[in-house]
């Protein structure tokens, strides 16, 4: 016996079966079950999520010899025939290779006449977009004025380009992209029924790949299946879809976050050996920025979100403008990487051009304190003893006054999520070189080792010795930096209020023609 590709050897025979499209199936189930049966149903959405494999199982359960239900036999002669393609009463059109109006005229000369075998006829016009705007009109005259024992089912990629008479004549069902956790777990389970070897990471990339297409991912791991000698590794798979480690797009980041040009293209030298897909790697950079620039825009957003904390560091490297940039040079990177000499030199390219607009920050910072040893030579040499010295206690330390936490934080130039954690800390106290700070349990996610580090940095360069800072989480009301700021735009927004209520010439306004004003709509400017 011929070998049965996936696809087709798990192609859902009954609704029971289907993955995921639950909006669809309650909708189908219900009205099948109460016989409240349309004569023409529209399923549309992207490729490989259900659409005719739906219109075939509602045919089963209308033609079904055990009766009208949502729950087929698929046992008598009907629902078999239907199963294997050749049941005389479902004639199955494919509107792309049939779009003259006189295909349509011929296919419709038969609606009248009853059916041969089955319940219903049933006409599964797939792709049925593609029809020329005659063929919609003929279509159209019978989608007004059905004969019963026929149904229409239609399936389209491309909704937008069907007429609006026929869309209104049509129940129309939307099936959506499979999320990718649905998708690794179906083939994880069509792996262990398959009794092939497959690692959790290799199905992972298969979900990811196949973008919201349970087909697409059934034809990957068929691919990988045979790529891999019937057996699924990671390595083996990400070889396979030219994609890379996760690990390898953060380092390329961050490389370009430090603005440093020799690490950046040493990992690029080390992604040549595995022949990758270029293309597919700056899909990857664009992916992984429009994670930053979500933890970012959300700094407490939960983590199904997918923020991980690699994400979130890296997010306090770029400034929100920046990630915009480089998301945007990475998507026309990948959209002209054809065009260019060589796919790794137009790779390249796009990296130099987000260098190009990384301004400077190790250089600068290394020259400016290059001029502070060269101002304060002495001081400088005091803080250098200070860091040989890092479990003794400075004189600073004995001459100690606690800081204004907010002027402090100001002063340190932070950024991104190493300073929104500085902004929701306050200042405790401080033993020997060691600086305690509270944090609010609610912003607990930002005291990740990294972010303490850089924070802790910035304070010893402040002070000039070697100063490190402990953070403890807890519940209370914590008078931070964030909050003191909060309190100050809704005091400033109510005395703008105020004022523009006190406005002569909006009382006048409100007095003469009964206006008010709306406070939600006054805003602050910078």
């Amino acid at each position: 016996m011929s070998y049965q590709v996936l696809a087709r050897k798990w192609r859902p025979r009954n609704f029971a079966e289907m993955v995921g499209q639950e909006h669809v199936l309650k909708a189908l189930i219900n009205a099948l079950d109460h016989n409240r049966l349309h004569h023409a149903f529209l399923f549309a959405g992207t490729r490989g999520v259900g659409k005719t494999t739906l219109a075939r199982i509602l045919a089963k359960c209308l033609n079904c010899e055990q009766g009208v239900s949502s729950r087929p036999c698929g046992e008598c002669s009907a629902c078999r025939e239907i199963e294997a393609g050749r049941f005389v009463d479902l004639i199955e059109v494919d509107a792309a290779s049939r779009t003259k109006v006189d295909d349509t005229r011929e296919l419709l000369d038969n609606v009248q006449y009853a059916p041969s075998r089955g319940r219903y006829k049933v006409y599964l016009i797939d792709e049925v977009h593609m029809l020329s705007g005659h063929s919609f009109n003929a279509l159209l005259k019978t989608l007004e004025e059905p004969p019963p024992h026929v149904k229409f089912l239609l399936a389209t990629t491309d909704p937008q380009k069907l007429p609006v008479t026929v869309l209104s004549r049509c129940l129309q069902f939307n099936l959506k992209r499979l999320p990718v956790s649905l998708m690794h777990k179906h083939l994880a389970h069509i792996l262990e029924a398959e009794g092939i070897a497959g690692e959790d990471a290799a199905i992972a990339l298969i979900a990811q790949a196949a973008d919201g297409s349970l087909r697409d991912a059934l034809s990957l791991l068929d691919q990988a299946i045979a790529y891999g000698a019937g057996a699924l590794h990671v390595g083996e798979v990400r070889s396979m879809l030219g994609s890379i480690e996760q690990t390898h797009v953060l380092s390329l980041l961050q490389a370009v976050a430090n603005k440093d040009g020799k690490v950046l293209f040493e990992i690029v030298s080390k992604l040549d050996e595995l022949a990758p897909d270029y293309e597919t790697i700056l899909g990857d950079l664009a992916s992984c920025l429009q994670r930053v620039a979500l933890a970012q825009a959300l700094p407490e957003a939960p983590a199904d979100l997918a923020m991980d904390d690699a994400v979130r560091i890296l997010g306090g490297e770029f400034t929100p403008e920046q990630v915009q940039l480089c998301y945007q040079i990475a998507l026309f990177g990948k959209r002209d990487l054809a065009l260019a000499p060589s796919p790794r030199g137009g790779f390249e390219m796009t990296l130099l051009r987000m260098l190009a607009f990384i301004p400077v920050q190790a250089e600068t910072a290394q020259a400016s304190a290059l001029a502070e040893t060269a101002a304060h030579p002495v001081a400088a040499s005091t803080a250098q003893s200070a860091a040989a010295r890092p479990n003794s206690v400075s004189k600073a330390a004995q001459t100690w006054k606690d800081p204004d936490w907010i002027g402090l934080v100001e002063s340190l130039e932070l950024r991104g999520a190493a300073q929104q954690l500085a902004l929701n800390c306050q200042y405790r106290q401080r033993e020997a070189n060691t600086l305690h700070l509270e944090l609010d349990t609610a912003h607990a996610h930002l005291a990740t080792e990294q972010l303490i580090q850089r924070l802790q940095e910035a304070i010893a360069r402040h002070y000039g010795e070697p100063l490190k800072i402990r953070i403890q989480a807890v519940h209370a009301d914590l008078d931070t930096p964030a909050k003191r700021d909060a309190r100050r735009q809704a005091e400033n927004l109510q005395a703008a209020q105020a004022v523009i209520a006190a406005d002569p010439n909006v009382r006048n306004l409100c007095e003469t023609f009964g206006a008010q004003v709306n406070p939600e709509l006054v805003k602050l400017t910078e």
